[in-house]
């Protein structure tokens, strides 16, 4: 049977509110360790606040107390690798999917390389798939940020001689039916973005987007003045990782004396985002905290202040070297809560314990860190190129630093 030539890998030898303190419950002893990111799709209006109805569509209580409960808890797993450690695994039998000696067809549908995080995370897959001599051969099929191409990516590659399929969808419910129907021809793993079926092996993601959110709105909470008004800047709507993190930020600015004056989507563009705190700024005279749900712009942000000849408030980002390097060089009051891209390497490691019958939890949840002032350093790389990701787990893979762009 044919496989498909597009972008194929063959290998080569060579308490609710009981969180204050959740920041630093998520850095602690995670510093072993080495964002976020949305499909390009945006309203019509950017600035068009988020809606209330969308973020309530994706709140659940029990999961948001659940995160939140396990920010602060201990994984299981090597200390140096996190990106093999579990939270709370309750392992599934896999007997059924197992290939004994056999060289094996890993296959990949992929959301799309369409943000610096996304390939961070693909070099840094591919790599993970490069110390494997068992993988024969590594398909990736790039979905660009499309719903229906993701859709037909995936009925090509379950329908080819894949032994196990890898899916990191592009949204949520769109992409479930299509992920319920290849689960009936071929083991499948989750990973990053969700779908609303557990017909997956495992599905293989950080802690979450609550805790991401809380963290980040906690430290505003705590840092900006009763009465503060707060920005928040948002990429799209309809992302359950997404909407988890506004949703727990609501909750957090609710339950506090801060006012949220604005949200805006910014589509990840770096031009967008200035125009908005821009507009904000000159809108309601001051902003005192920018709350972010993923840092890929927060350096536009920061500049945007400087341009209006303002102190920059304190804000959230992400691991991103320039923003590590703006927040150093700048003296900037922020935080960093991460979405770490070396999750990209367990759905590797999953799949082939799949395949030789080994149990994997049936929901693999990975640690999540949060850069503070006090570890930022550890993790700030002039080496690297700014818009590198660093909380990888890649330094040691072959081919770093090189081949994610470091000298």
């Amino acid at each position: 049977m044919s496989r498909p030539a597009t972008s194929r890998h063959p290998r080569s030898d060579n308490g609710r509110r009981a969180v204050p303190a959740l920041a630093a419950a998520l850095a602690a002893g995670l510093l072993a360790a080495c964002s976020s990111d949305a499909p390009p799709e945006a309203p019509a209006d950017p600035a068009a606040s988020g809606g209330d109805a969308e973020a309530a569509e994706f709140f659940e209580e029990d999961e948001y107390q659940r995160q939140l409960a396990l920010a602060g808890e201990t994984p299981e797993g090597p200390a140096d690798r996190p990106w093999e450690q579990m939270l709370r695994p309750e392992p599934v039998s896999t007997e059924e999917y197992a290939i004994p000696d056999a060289e094996v067809h890993l296959c990949f549908s992929n959301a799309g390389v369409f943000n610096p995080w996304r390939q961070v995370g693909l070099t840094t897959m591919e790599a993970e798939v490069a110390q494997h001599p068992e993988i024969g051969e590594f398909t990736v099929l790039d979905a660009e940020g499309k719903d229906d191409k993701q859709i037909s990516d995936i009925q090509q590659l379950s329908t080819q001689d894949c032994d196990l399929l890898i899916v990191s969808p592009n949204t949520t419910a769109t992409l479930t039916p299509a992920v319920e129907e290849a689960c009936q021809r071929l083991p499948v793993i989750v990973f990053d973005r969700g779908v609303n079926t557990d017909c997956p092996v495992t599905f293989v993601h950080p802690v979450g987007g609550y805790a991401y959110g809380a963290a980040a709105a906690d430290f505003l909470v705590e840092r900006v003045e009763p009465g503060g008004k707060i920005l928040a800047l948002r990429i799209s709507p309809g992302v359950d990782v997404l909407e988890n993190r506004w949703s727990a930020a609501e909750l957090a600015f609710e339950e506090s004396e801060l006012e949220v004056a604005d949200v805006r989507f910014t589509e990840g563009d770096p031009a967008v985002a200035k125009a908005a705190v821009t507009d904000a700024i000159q809108r309601h005279g001051t902003i005192d905290g920018v709350w972010m749900d993923s840092g890929a712009t927060a350096v536009a942000a920061v500049e945007a202040f400087e341009d209006a000849g303002l102190p920059v408030p304190p804000i959230t980002g992400e691991d991103q070297q320039d923003f590590l390097q703006a927040w150093a060089d700048r003296d900037l009051t922020a935080i960093a809560p991460g979405y770490p891209t070396f999750q990209w390497r367990t759905p590797v490691i999953a799949a082939l314990k799949v395949l030789r019958g080994e149990p994997v939890p049936g929901e693999w949840v990975l640690p999540q860190p949060v850069i503070t002032e006090e570890n930022r350093d550890a993790y700030l790389d002039p080496e690297l190129p700014p818009l590198h990701y660093a909380l990888c787990g890649c330094a040691d893979l072959p081919g770093y630093p090189g081949d994610w762009g470091g000298r």
